[in-house]
């Protein structure tokens, strides 16, 4: 029983360790994910300055309904700040791993 026993206190030890570095792993792909919508969606704003309509709309539009309650957005002359919170079952969490991205367009 020995040996059976200590597989089962390994088993026992290994899977929160597994669980925890699956979600840190989900976690980074989250916040690389959050980078991509946040650079497109500076981008969508500038763009738009550059066509003489508002950026903020454009920005919103840009992202999915998920990102709306975690996204801020910043205009200063023809730059335009996204900064995003990546989906996390923790808001602290979310917080450390925020990511901003800025785009720049001459106004019409």
């Amino acid at each position: 029983m020995g040996e059976r026993g200590q597989a089962s206190v390994e088993l026992v030890a290994a899977v929160p360790a597994l669980l925890l570095a699956a979600f840190l792993a989900l976690q980074l792909l989250a916040a690389g994910y959050a980078i991509t919508l946040a650079d497109g969606a500076a981008e969508a704003g500038a763009l738009a300055i550059a066509a003489g309509r508002p950026a903020k709309g454009a920005v919103r539009r840009s992202l999915p309904g998920w990102a709306d309650e975690r996204v801020d957005i910043s205009v200063h002359g023809g730059r335009v700040t996204v900064r995003l919170q990546p989906p996390s079952p923790f808001h602290a969490i979310a917080n450390h791993l925020a990511v901003s991205s800025s785009a720049v367009a001459r106004p019409r």
